[in-house]
């Protein structure tokens, strides 16, 4: 049997055409914060002096320039985002039939609504992380974040749940955890610089009941 590759109109290469995309806007932002690093600059540096001259120690031109492009491609960036989100629904959850309860920080007793089974388990939450601020607890079983659901995954790594968080930095995701026998419905934005690592600053695990 011949070797079959995927339709280029297929979500998961629709989704990586975009991550391709996301890698040169980054790389595009970086090479004109460069220009404003070599200028002793940034986005907010005045460009005249006290007595309200051009300052002589800026290429004022190259500076101006560096951010107005920087501030397009950062909106190129959020769209492009966006629409990462977006498509990695499709690629890992093609039917999208369940839907997020609209309530935050609620929960329901085990076996209302849906049928969700936990995939994964919390195993650590460090203080002042985007987890630990949506109140997320350690041995919260997870079974559902975002639109992912224990049918999402397909083999023993956590991949899509990790490929959800990067591409919805910034983005309000809802989780359902399991803890003790409720289902408790938490919010979670994920982002970078808060202090810790990754984007949550929680540690996840892969969890089957039977092991």
């Amino acid at each position: 049997m011949g070797l079959m590759l995927p339709s280029p109109d297929s979500p998961r290469e629709h989704a990586r055409a975009l991550m391709a995309r996301k890698d040169v806007i980054e790389a595009e932002i970086k090479a004109q914060v460069d220009i404003l690093k070599a200028n002793s600059s940034d986005m907010t540096s005045p460009l005249v002096d006290r007595e309200g001259f051009p300052r002589a120690d800026l290429d004022i031109y190259a500076v101006r320039g560096a951010r107005v492009r920087i501030i397009e491609l950062r909106n190129d960036l959020r769209e492009i985002m966006d629409e990462i989100g977006k498509v990695l629904e499709h690629v890992y959850d093609p039917s999208l039939v369940v839907t997020a309860p609209s309530t935050e920080g609620s929960s329901s007793p085990v076996g209302a609504g849906e049928n969700l089974q936990p995939f994964a388990r919390v195993d650590g939450v460090a203080p002042g992380s985007p987890a630990a601020e949506s109140g997320l607890h350690r041995e919260d079983l997870i079974v559902k974040f975002g639109h992912l659901i224990r049918s999402s995954f397909t083999d023993a790594t956590l991949q899509p749940l990790a490929e959800l968080v990067s591409g919805n930095e910034n983005r309000e995701l809802r989780v359902q955890v399991l803890r003790g026998d409720e289902i408790v419905t938490l919010s979670f934005t994920p982002k970078k610089g808060w202090g810790g690592r990754g984007m949550l600053g929680c540690h996840i695990v892969p969890y089957n009941p039977s092991s």
